[in-house]
């Protein structure tokens, strides 16, 4: 795969070859360019700008995680995608290099598409403007986006089967017959969607999750059933106890709506949370009012800003845990210092109040979350 390769190439000349006939041009320069999103310019939520002020490009997710797969051996690697304007083929074959590549620690979130300017890089669709109205709310953000989450829940679907198209033991590796594979043991999927279609089966084997994981971010209605239809980790916004009981509601209806069977296949919750800490009292938010003092605005976001003291976390974190999260997923207000205060400040107080791991019972990201590998749909019973 082009990113994983370009990943570990420091000092040698590179050069790669990439299929134009089934890359959409756009799709082919963004790699070289590795920018992971589809516009610069996006202080807005719903559309680009013009600054040149604010650093906002990001390195290609899926390229970085195929770096650091290499260099870690149990985080879980989770790179974001577009599924709007991305063949659904290359995802699954990107996701499943990585799984791979990192020995069974790949998950993947999908995103839409939210920005109309975005499509004019593609040239093939249009997709909803928001207006400021729009974004005022995440409730009247999602309604005019349901059919791309619906397309989005599509292109999961197809990525899934691809996934399962090569069952287990499907590479024979005969050399003695000149036998790679076992053609009973990889299919056609023949994937039909609203608006694509995809007929595998994938190029890259079954890997060792079997189906890498899917997560999502969900803020409304739209998105929780996106959650409930399509991924096994959910990543929810609460902004305080009563909120995030009322968001574990919501997605529970979410699944009822969509019959999904959580004895079957189980979604597992976390929470969101922007944190700065520091050993002293106080410090870590006066630190934060530096910041925002510096920036001219007080920071902002879709999730719950925690300043304090690795124990006011912990003691945070457990009391909500209390009401039926699996866990939590905590952004480092600033790098790399609230970064290392949370791997080395908070987990050792989670651990001296032995409800954090010493060590790590499995080797895949599915281990850790205590989710089952699942077989392929394929197989024959027995």
């Amino acid at each position: 795969m082009l990113s994983a390769l370009a990943a570990v190439t420091t000092h040698l000349g590179l050069a790669a070859t990439v299929n134009a006939t089934f890359n959409e041009p756009y799709e082919v320069a963004r790699r070289f360019a590795t920018l992971d999103r589809l516009s610069g310019g996006r202080a807005a939520f719903h559309r680009p700008d013009d600054r040149t002020d604010q650093v906002r490009g990001s390195i290609d997710a899926v390229l970085l995680a195929a770096h650091l797969a290499p260099l870690t051996t149990h985080i879980g690697l989770v790179p974001t995608t577009n599924v709007t304007h991305t063949e659904p083929f290359h995802l699954a074959i990107g996701i499943a290099t990585l799984d791979r590549a990192s020995r069974g620690r790949a998950d993947w979130r999908p995103q839409i598409a939210s920005r109309a300017a975005d499509s004019a890089h593609f040239g093939r669709r249009a997709t909803p403007q928001l207006t400021a109205d729009d974004v005022t709310d995440s409730e009247l953000i999602s309604q005019p986006l349901r059919a791309l989450f619906a397309e989005g829940a599509e292109v999961v679907e197809a990525a899934r089967q691809l996934w399962d198209s090569w069952e287990d033991g499907a590479e024979i590796r005969d050399t003695a017959t000149g036998r790679f594979l076992d053609r009973d043991k990889v299919h056609h999927i023949d994937f039909q969607g609203t608006n694509f279609s995809v007929k595998g089966p994938s190029i890259t084997p079954r890997t060792p999750q079997g189906q890498p994981l899917v997560v999502s971010l969900a803020h409304a209605t739209t998105p929780y059933e996106f959650a409930a239809l399509s991924s096994d980790v959910v990543a929810v916004t609460p902004h305080d106890r009563a909120g995030t009981a009322s968001i574990l509601a919501q997605v529970a209806g979410a699944v009822v709506r969509t019959g999904r069977d959580l004895t079957d296949r189980p979604l597992r919750t976390f929470a969101d949370l922007i944190v700065f800490l520091d050993d002293e009292p106080g410090a870590a938010a006066l630190r934060k009012a530096r910041l925002d003092e510096v920036a001219g605005a007080e920071l902002a976001s879709d999730a719950e800003i925690f300043t304090g003291t690795p124990a006011e976390l912990a003691d945070l974190l457990l009391d909500r845990r209390s009401t039926g999260l699996d866990g939590f997923r905590l952004r480092p207000g600033t790098l790399p210092h609230d970064l290392t205060a949370i791997t080395r400040g908070l987990v050792s107080e989670l651990q001296r109040r032995a409800v954090f791991r010493t060590e790590y019972a499995s080797t895949t990201l599915r281990g850790h979350l205590g989710l089952a590998r699942p077989a392929s749909r394929y197989a024959k019973a027995g």
